[in-house]
């Protein structure tokens, strides 16, 4: 099980060192606006990390014109998807502390403190931001995206036994050692039930708190699709099988 090793008292004493990871994939409208807020958004030691996965729109041009210390680039030569990309973030990171920020914007940077509130109070090793508990302003667009998701959340909470109330939020933030006990897996979207179900698995102090949430149609770039709440189910029964054995067996 997951031993935390920063008291209350030691984790609220300490200078934040955080890592922000974007993937990145045909962001070009995008990228440099999401870089420049989460530059804005920490006032503590910062780096950005910016997984481009290769990408066919100009977005690695835009990227090179940046000039912004904190930022770092990492390029893949060909599209692997967002958990490769993650993967390959996480692996570069060296904060005590990473968050997960899209490209696209549909999360907010000014939702940090919010985040990382839980882990800087000694309280959290990992925090989701759920679009669904908070009360900040939310883009109304579609329905069945919705309905999707609370599935998905209600089928990874039976084999996880957690009660989240968004699973497949992008906003998601970690303890460097928790990641450092983690090998990811999917290529893809299936990252956040692979991730969820792992440190469920692991004993994680886990904590949700409200975000705003500001949602794209598909003809402003939306990417996600029904395939990948197929490949989401899948790793939720693989990945929730091995964490339900697990507390069957404790």
């Amino acid at each position: 099980m997951f031993d935390p090793a920063l008291t209350e008292r030691e984790s609220a004493s300490k200078t934040l060192a955080l890592s922000v990871v974007i993937p990145c994939f045909n962001e070009s409208a995008t990228i440099e606006v999401a870089v420049r807020q989460v530059a804005d958004a920490h006032n503590g030691p910062l780096e950005i990390l910016v997984v481009d996965d290769a990408s066919t729109d100009g977005t690695r041009e835009v990227l090179e014109a940046m000039n912004h210390p904190a930022v770092r680039v990492v390029c893949h030569p060909v599209n692997r998807g967002k958990g490769a990309a993650l993967r390959t973030g996480f692996r570069e990171a060296t904060g005590e502390v990473v968050v997960i920020q899209d490209a696209d914007l549909e999360y907010s940077p000014a939702d940090f403190p919010h985040l990382l509130g839980p882990i800087l109070e000694g309280k959290a090793d990992v925090v989701f931001g759920s679009r669904f508990a908070g009360s900040g302003p939310h883009r109304v667009v579609f329905f069945w995206h919705m309905v999707g998701n609370r599935f998905l959340t209600l089928l990874s909470n039976m084999f996880t036994n957690l009660n989240l109330s968004d699973m497949e939020t992008g906003y998601k933030v970690f303890r460097r050692e928790v990641l450092d006990s983690i090998e990811i897996e999917e290529e893809r979207f299936g990252f956040e039930p692979e991730i969820t179900a792992k440190v469920a698995r692991m004993g994680c102090r886990i904590y949700e708190v409200g975000i705003g949430y500001y949602g794209r149609t598909y003809d402003e770039g939306k990417k996600i699709g029904w395939r990948d709440g197929v490949r989401a189910i899948y790793a939720i029964i693989k990945y929730g099988l091995a964490t339900s054995s697990r507390a069957r067996l404790s």
